[in-house]
C-alpha cells in the first residue's frame, strides 16, 4: 500500500501553515486521499492524480514537492529527500498504470476489475524499465511509508489545534467519535453516538469544497454502509483491522524480543493517545462554549413562552431591548476606543520608524568607524608582522572558505541533478501519456469521419432516389406526385452548411474553397437544384473519407521534399495532387524549368499596352466579365483580380503578336492568377502553356492543331472505349462538340475545382498527354451511365453537365494513369502528324472549292 504521513501546506487567506496529514492512495479511482491521522475513518479530501502532474523545486526546501491538478496546486512536504523522491516515483508509476488501464478498458467495464495481475505487472515493469533511463528506483523508506508507519505517532505541530481541519468540522467530529467509541463497537455495542450517514457531504469540486470524503473513504475502508446493523458490523471489522495493522496487537507484542521493546511501543502508543486526548479536550471546550450560548438563549426563550400575562412578556421584551441598547452603546464606546487606540498606534509606529531610522544612521556611522579601525589595525599588523607569514595566513583562510563554498556547490549540484532526472522522467511519461491520448483521439476522429461519410452517402442516395422519382413524376398518380414534390421541396430547403453547424463536424463544406471556387454549383434550372445537393453531399463524403487515409500521408510526403528535382517519385506525387500549401512553389518551379523569365520584360509590355491600344483590347474587355463566373474573385466587375487579369492578357497580346488574343486564354490566365497570386508569375505561366506545352497553332486564327487533337482523341476513344464510341456512332453524336473546349482551356469550367487543379498539376509537369488521359478517363468514369441513354438529345443534354457529376478525384486519377495504360507520347505525336496532313489537305481542297466558287460568281456578274 502507498500510504504515509506528509505535511500539507494549508492556506487561509494570508496565513500559510503546514499540517500533518495521513495520505493513502486509492488505486480504483487514482486518487490520493488524506486524513488527519491514520486511524480516521473519513477522509478530509482527495487529489485526482489521473490528470495531475508532479514537480519538485529545490528552491522550495528539502522534501517539498507539488501536485498540480487542473483546478488546484497541492504543496506537500516529506520528512526527507529520499522520502520525497519515493513518493514522486510511486505516484508516477500509479498514474501510468491507471492511465494505461483506462485506455484499454472504459470506466465501469468488468474487464477492468477482472484484469489479470500479470498484465498489470508487465505494464508496471515496462514503466520501471523506461523510467530507470532517467531516474534510478528509490529504495522504500519503510520507517515513514507503508502500513507500519501508521503505528508511529503523527508528526507534531506547534499547537494542538493547528492540525485540526476547521473546514471539515463534521468529518472531524465523526472521526473523533469513531476513535472514542471504536472500542465499544469492537465488543458488540450496536448503539451509535452519531449516525454517520445522515449528514454526509458529497461535494464534487476538489478546490475548496472538499471532494467526495465519504465515497473515497468508503472505497478504501471496504465499501459503503447499507443500514445501521451492517454499519455496526463493518465498523467492528474496520476497528479490528486497524488494531491489527495500525497498532501492534497481542501477536506483535508476543513477537517482541524483550520487554524493553514492548515498553517503548506502549510508550509511543501512550504519547499518541495523550496528544489525541488533548486535541479532543480543546475541541470539547469549543463545543461547550457554543452549548452554553445556546442554553442561555433557550432559557430566555422559555421564560418568554411560559409568561402567563402579556405584561410579563412585554416586560421581558423591554428588558431585552434595554440589554440591546446597552450592548449597542458599549459597542460604540469600544469602537471609539478602538479608533483612538489605532490613532495612538499610528503615532507610535511613526515614532518607532523615526527611531529606527535614527538607529540605522547611528549603526551606519558605527559600522563606518569600525571599518576604519579595522583597516588601520590591519595596516598596523601588516607593518609590524612578517609579510610572508601574513600572506600564508590569508591564503589558508581563503582556501578554507573556498573549500566550504565548493562543498555547498557540490550539494547544490547533486540536488539539481536529482531534480533534473525527475523532471526528465516526468516529461517523458507525460509525453507518452499525451501520445496515447492523441492516438486514441485520432482513432475516434477517423471513426467519426467514416460514420459521417457513410451518413453523407446515405443522404446522397436518398436524394438520388428523389431525383429519379422527380424524372418519373409525369407518370405517377396525383397523390404520389404531390408526395414526391413535397419531399423534393424539403430536400431543397435543407442546407448542408447549416446542418453541419448544428452538430459535430470534422470537415465542413464551406461555400467557397481555398481558391474562391464555389463548392456547390448554383444551377439556374429548377430541376438541377436537387443535383446540386447531391454533389455537395458527395464532396463532403469524399473529403471525409480521404482526409486521414490519403490526404495526410500525401501531405507528409510533400513536407519531406526539400529541393525539387525531376524524378519518378516527384512525377507520382504530382499526379496524386499537390497540397494547397505547396502548389504555388511547385508551379513556379515548373514554369521556370522550361520558360526562363526575362527580368523587366513584363513591365515593358505593360508600358507598351498603356501607350498603344492593342487590336484585341475590345475582345479582352468583352471576355473579362465571362471569366470564371463560379469564382468569387472574378464574379464581380469590381473584383481585385479583374484588373490584374486585364494587364496579363494585354501583356501577352503584345508579347506574342502572332496569336494576340484568343478566347480561352482568359481562363488559363485566371487559373494561373489564382494559384500563383502574382501578375508576372501568371503571365509567364500563360507563356509556358501556350508556347511550350501546347503544340504550335493551337490558339491561331484557324485553330488547326486544336482540330487535329479532336481527331486524335476520337481515335483513342475508339481504341480505349470501343463500346462507348460505337454507342456515339449509333446515335450520331459528335463528341468534339463537347471535348473541343476541354482541350482548348484544359478543363477549366468543366470539372470541379479540386479535380481541375489536380489535372493542372500533372498537365504543367507532363504536357498535353495529360489532357488526353483525363478526357478518356472522364468518359470511362461515366461509361455505363451514358450507355443506358438511348436518345441523341438526352445524350447531348447529359454530356453538357456530366463532368460536374464527377466527385471522386482519386478514382478519376486511377483511371487516367493506370487503367488507360499504355499511353506512349510517341504514338500521340505520330497520330497528330498523320491527322494534320489529312486536315491540311482537306483545308487546301476547301480553299480551292472556295476560290472556284468565287471565280464562278465573278464570271456570272452581279
Amino acid at each position: 500500500k502507498l500510504c504515509g504521513y506528509l505535511n500539507k501546506l494549508g492556506i487561509k487567506g494570508p496565513i500559510k501553515t503546514w499540517k500533518s496529514r495521513w495520505f493513502f492512495y486509492d488505486e480504483n479511482k487514482c486518487r490520493l486521499l488524506y486524513y488527519r491521522t491514520a486511524q480516521d475513518i473519513n477522509p478530509l479530501g482527495s487529489i485526482d492524480l489521473s490528470s495531475a502532474s508532479f514537480d519538485c523545486k529545490m528552491e522550495n526546501g528539502e522534501g517539498v514537492f507539488e501536485i498540480r491538478t487542473p483546478s488546484r496546486v497541492f504543496t506537500l512536504k516529506a520528512i526527507s529527500k529520499q522520502a520525497m523522491m519515493y513518493w514522486l516515483q510511486q505516484l508516477q508509476m500509479r498514474r501510468w498504470e491507471f492511465c494505461n488501464t483506462q485506455s484499454r478498458f472504459p470506466v465501469g467495464s468488468s474487464q477492468l476489475v477482472n484484469e489479470p495481475l500479470a498484465g498489470r505487472t508487465s505494464r508496471c515493469c515496462t514503466y520501471v524499465v523506461d523510467n530507470e533511463d532517467f531516474l534510478p528506483l528509490v529504495k522504500t523508506p519503510t520507517e515513514v511509508v507503508g502500513l507500519k508507519a501508521a503505528s508511529l505517532p503523527a508528526p507534531q505541530t506547534s499547537t494542538t489545534l493547528q492540525n485540526i481541519s476547521l473546514k471539515h468540522p463534521w468529518t472531524e467530529i465523526q472521526n473523533t467519535v469513531y476513535n472514542i467509541c471504536g472500542s465499544k463497537q469492537l465488543w458488540g455495542n450496536n448503539g451509535n453516538v452519531f449516525s454517520f450517514d445522515e449528514f454526509q457531504e458529497h461535494p464534487e469540486n476538489m478546490d475548496e469544497k472538499q471532494e467526495a470524503e465519504v465515497e473515497a473513504g468508503c472505497a478504501v475502508k471496504e465499501g459503503t454502509l447499507e443500514d445501521g446493523r451492517m454499519e455496526s458490523r463493518l465498523n467492528w471489522i474496520r476497528k479490528a483491522r486497524w488494531m491489527n495493522s495500525g497498532f501492534p496487537g497481542s501477536e506483535e507484542l508476543s513477537r517482541e524480543k524483550n520487554s524493553v521493546d514492548k515498553v517503548s511501543v506502549l510508550q509511543q502508543q501512550i504519547l499518541t493517545l495523550t496528544e489525541e486526548v488533548k486535541s479532543q479536550k480543546e475541541l470539547v471546550k469549543l463545543l461547550h462554549k457554543a452549548l452554553e450560548a445556546a442554553q442561555q438563549e433557550k432559557r430566555v426563550s422559555s421564560m418568554y413562552l411560559t409568561a402567563a400575562e402579556d405584561k410579563d412578556r412585554l416586560e421581558l421584551v423591554r428588558h431585552k431591548v434595554r440589554q440591546i441598547a446597552d450592548m449597542t452603546s458599549r459597542l460604540e464606546a469600544l469602537e471609539q476606543e478602538k479608533k483612538e487606540l489605532e490613532q495612538i498606534l499610528t503615532l507610535r509606529d511613526s515614532h518607532i520608524q523615526e527611531l529606527k531610522e535614527h538607529v540605522q544612521l547611528l549603526m551606519e556611522k558605527n559600522h563606518a568607524k569600525q571599518e576604519v579601525i579595522m583597516a588601520l589595525t590591519e595596516q598596523m599588523a601588516r607593518e609590524l608582522s612578517d609579510p610572508l607569514q601574513e600572506a600564508n595566513t590569508i591564503t589558508v583562510e581563503t582556501l578554507y572558505k573556498q573549500q566550504e563554498e565548493i562543498e555547498h556547490l557540490k550539494d547544490d549540484i547533486d540536488a539539481y541533478k536529482t531534480q533534473n532526472q525527475f523532471l526528465n522522467s516526468e516529461i517523458h511519461q507525460v509525453t507518452r501519456l499525451w501520445t496515447n491520448v492523441a492516438e486514441n483521439e485520432k482513432a475516434l476522429l477517423m471513426k467519426c469521419a467514416c460514420l459521417q461519410a457513410r451518413n453523407c452517402q446515405m443522404e446522397s442516395k436518398y436524394l438520388t432516389v428523389l431525383r429519379k422519382l422527380q424524372e418519373a413524376v409525369p407518370g405517377l398518380p396525383n397523390s404520389h406526385a404531390e408526395l414526391v414534390k413535397n419531399l423534393i421541396q424539403e430536400a431543397l430547403q435543407w442546407d448542408v452548411k447549416e446542418e453541419a453547424e448544428e452538430g459535430f463536424n470534422l470537415n465542413p463544406v464551406s461555400e467557397y474553397d481555398e481558391y474562391g471556387f464555389m463548392t456547390v454549383p448554383d444551377y439556374e434550372i429548377e430541376d438541377w437544384k436537387l443535383l446540386a445537393k447531391i454533389q455537395a453531399l458527395e464532396i463532403k463524403s469524399n473529403k471525409l473519407r480521404s482526409q486521414e487515409i490519403v490526404e495526410k500521408p500525401l501531405r507528409d510526403r510533400w513536407n519531406s521534399i526539400g529541393e525539387l528535382n525531376p524524378s519518378a517519385e516527384l512525377k507520382s506525387l504530382i499526379r496524386s495532387g499537390i497540397p494547397v500549401e505547396h502548389r504555388q512553389r511547385v508551379w513556379k518551379w515548373m514554369v521556370r524549368r522550361h520558360c526562363s523569365p526575362v527580368p523587366g520584360h513584363y513591365q515593358r509590355l505593360l508600358e507598351q499596352s498603356r501607350s498603344t491600344e492593342h487590336p484585341a483590347c475590345r475582345q479582352i474587355e468583352l471576355d473579362l466579365p465571362r471569366t470564371l463566373t463560379n469564382n468569387k474573385h472574378f464574379s464581380s466587375p469590381t473584383s481585385q483580380l479583374i484588373p490584374k487579369l486585364r494587364r496579363v492578357l494585354l501583356a501577352f497580346s503584345w508579347h506574342n503578336p502572332a496569336i494576340g488574343y484568343c478566347q480561352g486564354l482568359n481562363r488559363l490566365a485566371a487559373v494561373a492568377l489564382l494559384v500563383l497570386e502574382d501578375e508576372e508569375g501568371a503571365f509567364w505561366c500563360l507563356v509556358y502553356i501556350v508556347e511550350n506545352l501546347m503544340p504550335a497553332d493551337y490558339y491561331s486564327d484557324t485553330l488547326i492543331t486544336s482540330q487535329v487533337d479532336q481527331r486524335v482523341f476520337k481515335d483513342f476513344l475508339s481504341e480505349k472505349l470501343p463500346r462507348l464510341m460505337a454507342h456515339f456512332e449509333q446515335y450520331r453524336i459528335d463528341v468534339s462538340l463537347i471535348t473541343f473546349n476541354w482541350f482548348l482551356v484544359a478543363f477549366v469550367d468543366s470539372l470541379v475545382s479540386d479535380i481541375l487543379l489536380r489535372v493542372w498539376d500533372a498537365f504543367l509537369y507532363e504536357g498535353t498527354k495529360v489532357i488526353f488521359r483525363y478526357a478518356l478517363a472522364i468518359f470511362k468514369y461515366n461509361e455505363e451511365e451514358i450507355l443506358r441513354i438511348h436518345d441523341s438529345v438526352e445524350i447531348y443534354q447529359y454530356l453538357r453537365f456530366f463532368t460536374r457529376m464527377i466527385m471522386d478525384g482519386r478514382k478519376l486519377m486511377n483511371i487516367a494513369f493506370n487503367d488507360l495504360n499504355p499511353f506512349p507520347m510517341k504514338l500521340l505525336r505520330n497520330r497528330r502528324s498523320m491527322h494534320r496532313e489529312e486536315l491540311e489537305a482537306e483545308l487546301c481542297e476547301l480553299e480551292q472549292i472556295k476560290a472556284a466558287y468565287v471565280k464562278e460568281r465573278a464570271e456570272q456578274g452581279p
